[in-house]
């Protein structure tokens, strides 16, 4: 298993996006396989970042290859990759995960996950670690629109892991 460089995410959202799949994110010691992600980018009327910098966004515009965290309806925090080159305004969110040993009914979903892992506002600017172990992202990953928004909803961001290509079932063959 080796470590992901910060350099990793120096990319477009949307090229980083897709290569995040099936990487492991570590949290407080935990490792989880991202599964499900989306692209935002700061020509998206969906993105944080698409009015400009504000306090609650600056991460988002920070060094690439680390964590933008906010929190959304008051309730559920959501995590960030921050990508492209700093003062960009891009990131892709982190919507589901595999966690050994938890049902996945608690780390499906931006909100949940990040309740299972322990992730809050604290961890907004940190330096994510990211690793691969091998597990290459699919050949051909789902592909829709995203989900949960109200502007661009047609663009075609979000990308998932497709059931038959899930870690577990590659490790077995």
């Amino acid at each position: 298993m080796r470590r992901l460089p910060a350099t990793f995410a120096e990319a477009d959202a949307t090229e980083v996006a897709p290569r995040l799949l099936n990487q492991l994110m570590r949290v407080d010691g935990r490792l989880a396989r991202i599964t499900e992600v989306e692209a935002y980018t700061a020509d998206d009327p969906a993105s944080h970042s698409f009015r400009g910098r504000t306090q609650r966004n600056a991460a988002m515009f920070g060094p690439p290859g680390h964590w933008y965290v906010y929190l959304i309806y008051g309730l559920h925090h959501c995590v960030n990759l921050v990508t492209g080159a700093e003062g960009d305004g891009q990131a892709v969110l982190i919507r589901a995960v595999e966690l050994p040993g938890t049902p996945s009914a608690r780390t499906v979903g931006p909100g949940r996950l990040t309740r299972e892992l322990g992730i809050d506002r604290s961890w907004d600017g940190r330096l994510a670690e990211l690793f691969d172990d091998g597990v290459a992202p699919p050949l051909m990953p789902i592909v829709t629109p995203r989900v949960g928004i109200s502007q661009a909803v047609d663009w075609p961001r979000r990308w998932m892991v497709p059931p038959q290509a899930s870690a577990g079932s590659q490790r077995n063959q």
